[in-house]
């Protein structure tokens, strides 16, 4: 997996002053955990635009500038208005312990069942939780949709592998191939129009009918004046 270089700063001082402070100046407040001590770090804002803005999945590697860490990404909070990073939590990676994280899917090649019977493809999961080794960590799922036919779903169990553990029950939906509303509403309006001609003309025949009924009454009134 690619990892992403955040240059960071130890913070020696912590508490709501100096956080407040922290973020007066441009920086976000950290913490990284899973290691030997909690370590209380600072990083730009800016230094997050290639992990947070994009879908894609990567590890991080805090640069101290002594020393270095790497590890994944676990929490981050944002201003409720302005969207600004507020904190965010990063756990260590290490190479004999496995960790979670959550792995972007990607879909390759074309769906019969929407080329070919005009369905329509539905996403049901564009991200999957992943247990792995740190070296094992996939960049990216693969789900090749090219076999997928009207009313077929691709499912997690397919997409198992010896390098990874999914954290999702084998029968989850990562996608399918649906009817779409517009083939499912045709023969609706077809019937539709159909059942009103028929009434029409129930109506019209009731119609004549009754026209005529009335014609035979002044006949027979005539009739007997004569």
């Amino acid at each position: 997996m690619k990892s992403i270089k955040i240059k960071s700063l130890i913070r020696e001082i912590t508490g709501k002053t100096s956080t407040s402070s922290v973020r007066k100046d441009g920086y976000v407040p950290c913490v990284l955990y899973g290691g030997d001590e909690i370590l209380h770090f600072t990083a730009t804002e800016i230094g997050f635009k290639d992990l947070v803005y994009t879908a894609a999945a990567h590890t991080v590697v805090l640069d101290f500038g002594d020393k270095k860490k790497n590890a994944i990404l676990q929490d981050i909070q944002f201003h409720p208005v302005s969207d600004k990073i507020l904190h965010a939590d990063f756990y260590e990676l290490h190479d004999d312990k496995p960790v979670t994280m959550d792995i972007p899917v990607e879909l390759s090649g074309s769906a019969p069942g929407v080329l070919n019977s005009g369905g329509v493809l539905s996403r049901n999961k564009r991200k999957l939780r992943v247990k792995a080794l740190p070296g094992n960590l996939p960049d990216s799922l693969n789900v090749d949709i090219s076999t997928l036919e009207l009313g077929d779903k691709f499912y997690t169990s397919e997409l198992e592998s010896e390098d990874f553990e999914l954290l999702h029950p084998e029968n989850t939906v990562v996608c399918q191939v649906r009817t779409s509303r517009a083939s499912m509403a045709l023969p609706e309006d077809e019937e539709a129009e159909e059942g009103a001609e028929g009434t029409e003309g129930t109506e019209g025949t009731e119609g004549a009918e009754g026209a005529g009924g009335t014609e035979g009454a002044k006949d027979d009134s005539q009739d007997s004046k004569e």
